[in-house]
């Protein structure tokens, strides 16, 4: 028996929150290795791992340059060029950064590539949430893993008509280019098609809802769920106390 949707929640979204208040290296690197293990494990890996690429290595090449070359804090210069400097105090501060970046992205990546969309609508729904915002959040965090996917199918029609994507970042970067309309419009014609469908389904209605699927939890899984959340607040409240200080 799986796990309840909101326990799988609760516990992506604590550790990106647990991980991101402690800004402790080794934690980052724990929560890391314990998110591409799940997901190696969960035969989501070769879809996670290129979509994680895709968001982190922008991101942690930004903080690298932002902080490894202009940190003013920075006393061990390692290198120099005008007002450019590289520290070993601000190469530190990037790494850590980009570890909670890393920790945290990948936590919430892991949840919404094994998510059950259906049974997370069902399971917010069944808490009392509205149907219409439990299917937005559904969509939202289920929403990488379909452009992934998408992507991956347009790719392969290219191919078969005939696109060679060369190795080399510039030829993958064209390649994508010619991509990105299809992809658009795939999209958007998906998000008119699920808003018709959604109409006809009621979503929109104000009375009681009623529905066939059951997503059944333990009875330890509430209090657990429970005390995730009291640890992300409280990690939050002591990161919040010791910067006050």
């Amino acid at each position: 028996m799986r796990l309840h949707p909101l326990t799988t929640l609760a516990a992506a979204g604590s550790t990106a929150v647990i991980t991101t208040a402690a800004a402790y290296l080794p934690l980052s690197l724990a929560v890391i290795t314990a998110a591409v293990g799940l997901s190696a494990r969960g035969g989501t890996s070769r879809r996670l791992l290129p979509a994680a690429a895709a968001i982190l290595v922008p991101l942690a090449l930004s903080l690298l340059v932002l902080h490894g070359l202009f940190f003013p804090e920075g006393d061990t210069v390692l290198a120099q060029w005008g007002p450019a400097r590289v520290t070993a105090e601000g190469l530190s501060f990037a790494l850590n950064r980009a570890a909670q970046l890393c920790a945290a992205v990948l936590a919430l990546l892991v949840f919404s590539f094994s998510v059950s969309v259906p049974d997370l609508v069902a399971a917010l729904s069944a808490k009392g949430v509205h149907g219409r915002f439990a299917f937005v959040l559904a969509s939202t965090l289920s929403l990488l893993p379909a452009i992934t996917f998408r992507l991956e199918r347009i790719r392969q029609a290219q191919e078969a008509r005939g696109l060679v994507i060369r190795r080399g970042l510039l030829h993958r970067a064209a390649a994508f280019r010619l991509q990105a309309v299809p992809l658009v419009s795939a999209l958007v014609e998906d998000a008119a098609t699920r808003a018709a469908a959604l109409e006809a389904r009621g979503f929109g209605g104000t009375g009681p809802r009623t529905s066939y699927r059951d997503v059944p939890e333990r009875p330890w899984e509430p209090p657990f769920r429970m005390l995730l959340l009291l640890a992300a607040a409280a990690a939050v409240a002591v990161r919040l106390l010791l910067a006050g200080d």
